[in-house]
């Protein structure tokens, strides 16, 4: 299918979160879009939207008789839409119910579309990882497509010569991956936080005051990863423990991405003023941490630097305070993680 240019907008207004003083509440209908997080929205019967809608970690309701001129983009969250919509729609991680009509494209990463006997879709439909549900008398103009990432349509170049290459890259796709990502290594970092909460916050406050340390430990880290993986080998007897050291480092590396992602959360959460359940800020925070370096990492050159750099740090957090188990000695005073209210 074709993207139009207003996806870049869509995917701009998830940039306020980087921002601490960014409010994040939902504005009026006459004004900016619409930015949630960890909310629900209902644009009620006789309402017209004619703005954006992104929300993230909350259910979006669109009640009969109300109207939404405007993209909409939910991630972890469902939408019920009786009403009528004009624009894109891309939801990640959940399920949709339409009985109104749409006009716009629909992506769906994961996650069900459940079309009703009064529904029209006048667009396609492009699934990645989900199927539909189409009741008698639904109706779609366009086609649906089952796992095929949509991509952008480059302007037509006249006379553009044609190489013998394939270039595979496709931005909307690398794009969705990264959510996809981030979504799960939050998943995992909330069941982490239930169990580990004080290794955690030990390895993230280890982190914090000591970065460069931790980067060294991780280089360190990944400097004798191969050379202890070649004396495995090297050994015989030991190369069915192979596979034991490389996911002992994955865990590593998980362990000190969320730990990093606690940090992430909390201090996102008093730049707002809010207080958030421990296990939620630590999912968001490590859902914007991971998606963040993983955007950064498809800028072309340059961004494996600050994605490497990311990665060493989080090691080396682990390698340092071995998951959280000892306390980091600086200047003759052991440096313990603050306390959790």
């Amino acid at each position: 299918m074709k993207l139009n240019l207003r996806w870049l907008r869509l995917i701009l207004i998830l940039c306020l979160v980087f921002v601490p003083s960014t409010s994040v509440f939902a504005q009026s209908p006459d004004g900016d879009d619409i930015v949630l997080f960890g909310q629900n929205y209902t644009v009620e019967n006789g309402e017209t939207l004619n703005n954006a809608i992104a929300i993230f970690g909350g259910n979006l309701t669109i009640e009969e008789g109300a109207t939404v001129n405007g993209d909409i983009i939910l991630f972890g969250g469902n939408i019920e839409m009786a009403g009528n919509t004009k624009g894109d729609i891309a939801l990640l991680g959940g399920n949709m119910t339409i009985s109104g009509k749409t006009k716009g494209e629909i992506v769906l990463f994961g996650g069900q579309i459940k079309l009703t006997e009064t529904a029209f879709i006048d667009g396609n439909i492009s699934m990645v990882g989900g199927n539909v549900d189409k009741e008698e008398g639904a109706e779609i103009t366009g086609e649906v497509k089952y796992n095929e990432a949509p991509i952008i349509n480059p302007p037509d170049k006249p006379n553009s010569p044609n190489f013998d290459h394939d270039v595979s890259f496709n931005p909307f796709w690398e794009i969705g991956s990264a959510f996809a990502k981030a979504l799960t290594v939050a998943a995992i970092g909330m069941l982490l936080m239930l169990f580990w909460q004080p290794q955690l916050a030990r390895t993230g406050n280890a982190i914090i005051s000591n970065p460069f340390i931790a980067s060294g430990f991780g280089l360190l880290t990944l400097v004798a990863l191969p050379i202890v993986l070649i004396l495995m080998v090297v050994t015989i007897l030991l190369i069915p423990i192979t596979p034991f050291v490389l996911l002992f480092v994955l865990l590593a590396w998980l362990f000190g991405t969320v730990a990093l992602g606690q940090e992430v959360g909390e201090r996102f959460t008093k730049a707002i003023n809010q207080t958030w359940a421990p296990v939620l800020s630590t999912g968001f925070g490590t859902f914007m941490l991971v998606l963040l370096t993983s955007l950064i990492g498809l800028i072309p050159c340059v961004g494996w630097l600050p994605t490497l750099l990311f990665h060493l740090v989080a090691l080396g957090g682990v390698a340092m305070t071995w998951f959280g188990t000892r306390n980091i000695i600086k200047n003759n005073i052991a440096l313990e993680p603050p306390a959790t209210e």
